[in-house]
């Protein structure tokens, strides 16, 4: 039996799986996000903690008997979030995480301070990551950037309050700015120009590797035996990979979760800064890949719900019953309620409804807001191919699998085949589970097999060659934004 453990922004989720691969229970509990100014997105590590802690108890009862057959625990967390430590092992004040945007002109000094940043990293100075974050930190609260001991990622976290260790794997790390990506090692130069060593950083394994044991007094609350390891783990994207079975070159997935991604493995680590493409390693040794990343997806259905006053699976409902002419004649929505990314590395663009008249209603807004959506993985696809990226088909991951709808229209939009798998929605916390199981010494193409396809969408011609008329208009509308904001 092995558990995986998946820190996401919106909720952690647990799973157990058993010595076939199969999720035997699951559980997950919700999270909030604290906004206390623009641009801020912050949570409470100790929220994440108190969270999985009731996870550990909730699943112990679901799996009675089984529960202590448990050998190994994989974990898989939210990118680039900034847990400051002191000496004593105190968290310093909220996380400031992937989606908080308020180290725009950190970036920019970053650029400027460390001019071979893009040639180690692999990667632009965004808000996103973590680096920037620390100069803001050190420029804003300098009296808790002299606190700092320890930076971890928001699962390392997890770990250090599960076996008292501090340690990372490299697809995590990758996403700080302060990873030589190539030599899959932390920079020393890049660290220096934020003022930090690696002295403040945890130490480092491959995410497949065993990094540590439970500590006694955990293992001993969770009803676990103590020689349970934990394994290296993961980046979201990169364990979900694991999960869908994405581990060769070519291997490809979208996760449309909080955040909207499309990854594809690499053989061999092939950056691509100027297009805003991440370049990071993978989970496995020897591989690296791309993604494209945009910051608000599935969390811009869920906007505009709440707004609205309608559930997601009603307001799907509505959407499926428009004509080709209604969903033709839509408004159109920009999705970057939280700044954008690739391609544009942009965190002041903004959201926008555009084209609405009295014919307008909750029904074709809502099919806007899922087609803006699409446009903006079709961005990330677009500048991918640019780079010399080759994809033949996209597995679909993350809660907006679950829709139908909108896995058909992301097949038209980007005209490739999407498929979706039976427990698509679990990808982090089934590949966070199937790394405890590589950490054991299973072998990899038993445990990384790709799921059962639960259905195949295949492009429709027609709607195609419709859509792409609207996906001009898309992108005209974010550069006449940005004519508009910056003149």
């Amino acid at each position: 039996m092995y558990l995986g453990i998946d820190l996401g922004t919106s909720e952690v989720k647990a799973l157990v799986i058993n010595e076939d691969g199969e999720i035997v229970t699951s559980h997950s509990v919700p999270l909030t996000i604290q906004r206390p100014h623009p641009h801020w997105s912050e949570q409470s590590p100790q929220a994440w903690w108190d969270a999985t802690d009731y996870l550990m108890t909730t699943l112990k009862d679901k799996c009675e008997k089984h529960w202590s057959a448990i050998k190994a625990v994989g974990l898989s967390g939210q990118m680039h979030g900034a847990v400051l430590l002191d000496a004593a092992g105190v968290v310093i004040r909220p996380a400031i995480l992937w989606n908080d945007t308020r180290s725009a002109l950190e970036c920019a000094e970053l650029e400027e301070i460390a001019p071979e940043l893009h040639s180690i990293a692999g990667n632009l100075a965004m808000p996103g990551f973590t680096a920037p974050k620390l100069l803001w930190v050190r420029r804003h609260e300098p009296e808790n950037f002299k606190r700092i001991d320890t930076v971890l990622l928001p699962k390392d976290y997890l770990r250090f309050r599960m076996t008292d260790k501090k340690i990372s794997d490299m697809s995590d790390s990758a996403g700080t700015l302060w990873l030589d990506v190539a030599k899959r090692d932390w920079s020393d130069a890049l660290l220096e120009k934020c003022g930090l060593s690696r002295r403040n950083m945890p130490a480092l394994v491959e995410g497949c590797e065993v990094s540590a044991t439970l500590a006694p007094e955990i293992a001993k609350r969770w009803g676990l035996n103590p020689s349970v390891v934990v394994a290296g783990g993961g980046g979201d994207n990169a364990v979900s990979a694991i999960g869908v079975g994405a581990v060769s070159p070519g291997d490809a997935f979208i996760s449309l979760g909080t955040s909207g991604v499309l990854f594809v493995v690499n053989e061999a680590y092939r950056p691509a800064p100027a297009s805003a493409v991440h370049a990071f390693c993978h989970v496995l040794p020897e591989r690296w890949h791309q993604m494209s990343v945009m910051l608000s997806a599935a969390s811009c259905l869920q906007w505009f719900c709440r707004l609205v006053g309608v559930t997601e699976l009603a307001l799907l409902e509505e959407v499926a019953q428009l004509s080709d002419s209604e969903k033709a004649n839509a408004p159109m929505f920009l999705p970057y309620l939280s700044g954008e990314r690739t391609p544009h590395n942009d965190p002041n663009a903004r959201g926008m409804f555009h084209g609405l008249t009295h014919a307008s209603n909750r029904a074709t807004m809502g099919y806007a807001v899922l087609e803006g959506v699409s446009f903006g993985l079709a961005d990330g696809l677009r500048v991918l191919q640019e780079s010399g990226t080759h994809i033949d088909q996209c597995s679909l991951v993350g809660g907006g699998a679950r829709s139908p709808l909108w896995a058909q229209l992301l097949a038209d939009v980007l005209n490739m085949p999407v498929v979706t798998h039976k427990g698509g929605e679990t990808g982090g916390a089934l590949g966070a589970a199937r790394l405890a199981c590589l950490a054991t010494g299973k072998d990899l193409e038993t445990v990384c097999k790709k799921p059962e396809i639960y259905q195949t969408w295949i492009a429709r011609p027609e709607q195609h060659t419709s859509l792409m008329k609207r996906y001009t208009q898309f992108k005209s509308l974010y550069l006449n934004d940005l004519h508009f904001r910056t003149h």
